[in-house]
């Protein structure tokens, strides 16, 4: 199976199936000397672990990480480092009436068209728990990051129709609210509408927005790299995404060029924006304002109520779900989305750095 390593010069490779005996990721091309502990990965690793509330898979797993190699005394080597997360909590007997028929909204169908067969215990290689080495992957990334003063916040916007209001949004009600939102008033009202939706023995998705701060100006490629493209690839590739957008993305065509493009203006030695339409990236490099996109999230495919599929056999029929599974996936993918972007933008920084001479002989003198 190709498709399972992202990135150029910061490179990760994930692997593991969600019922195998564990999931993981090798990250090549981290700097040696960065401060790397499992204490700092697992924080992370903590904020997608199932089963910490109602509206999460009650699959109970530690999600307990180990570095196995890429560290010395709590600092990166500069060689590739490899984590693993070991699975403890399989019931793969929970799925064995789906390996006969494909369950609408998975890849049942297109993986078995693919390569012929499927692991159908909880999805496999298709599994949401593919996520666990990205976000092992994307604190490593983080930690790079923050050494540059480049800070990755992700939360979600929405749940449903019910999006939450600026004006009372705290960043610290991030890792209070059940649901990943900043707005605790509009988290509460989200979280009466997935209880009714639960006992309808249905799912809701959402809309995670990510604000990246920090990254100065002409971090990306014109053309086929571009740094929202990249973003987009990333973001995308996570199993539950639908959409993504930048700025003022899907609304920019109801707008008119007076209004949508972003005014500069010099400032204290600075150039600056008057607005960020663009979402903080122009022509595919970052234009050093803040870099805004959104991420739409599906609904759980995995559903108690009654539906229509067929069986491998060809036959038509009716069927519920059932096993341990997420009512929502928003909450837990909000970290998801982080670690990709961070990431992608680690990847783009290094990539930035040969892009002038003056660069180079900065470095090398």
């Amino acid at each position: 199976m190709s498709g399972s390593i992202y990135g150029n010069l910061f490179q990760i490779s994930t692997w593991g199936e969600s019922h195998g005996k564990g999931i993981g990721v090798v990250v090549d091309g981290c700097p040696a000397g960065l401060v790397l502990t499992e204490d700092m990965i697992q924080s992370y690793l903590n904020r997608r672990k199932p089963g910490q509330t109602k509206f999460a898979t009650q699959r109970s797993e530690n999600d307990s990480v180990e570095i196995l190699s890429g560290t010395f005394e709590q600092k990166t080597t500069g060689t590739p480092i490899s984590m693993v997360v070991m699975n403890t909590n399989q019931r793969s007997g929970d799925y064995n009436e789906i390996a006969s028929y494909f369950r609408p909204g998975h890849a049942d169908y297109t993986f078995h068209q693919k390569y012929g067969f499927r692991d159908y215990r909880g999805g496999g290689r298709s599994s949401g728990r593919e996520t666990i080495g990205r976000v092992a992957a994307g604190a490593v990334a983080k930690a790079i990051l923050n050494q540059l003063g480049i800070e990755v916040c992700a939360y979600t916007k929405s749940i449903g129709d019910i999006p939450i209001d600026y004006k009372k949004c705290n960043k610290d009600n991030i890792l209070v609210s059940p649901l990943a939102m900043p707005d605790l008033d509009a988290s509460e009202k989200a979280e009466k509408f997935l209880e009714s939706k639960m006992q309808e023995m249905d799912s809701a998705g959402g809309v995670i927005e990510c604000i990246i701060t920090g990254i100065p100006a002409g971090v990306g490629e014109p053309v086929f790299e571009k740094l929202d493209a990249n973003l987009g690839k990333a973001i995308l590739s996570i199993g539950a995404v639908k959409g993504i957008e930048f700025g003022s993305g899907f609304s920019a065509p109801l707008s008119t060029g007076s209004t949508n493009n972003d005014s500069f203006q010099y400032d204290n030695g600075k150039v600056l924006k008057l607005s960020n339409h663009a979402g903080g990236i122009l022509g595919g490099m970052s234009d050093g304002s803040e870099i805004v996109f959104r991420a739409a999230i599906k609904p759980t495919p995995s559903i108690a109520k009654s539906q229509k599929t067929v069986t491998m056999a060809g036959e038509n029929i009716d069927i519920s779900i059932k096993g341990r599974h997420d009512p929502i996936i928003v909450p837990r993918a909000v970290v998801v989305v982080e670690s990709m972007a961070a990431i992608t933008l680690v990847d783009m920084l290094f990539m930035s750095m040969t892009s002038k001479m003056s660069n180079i002989i900065k470095f090398f003198n």
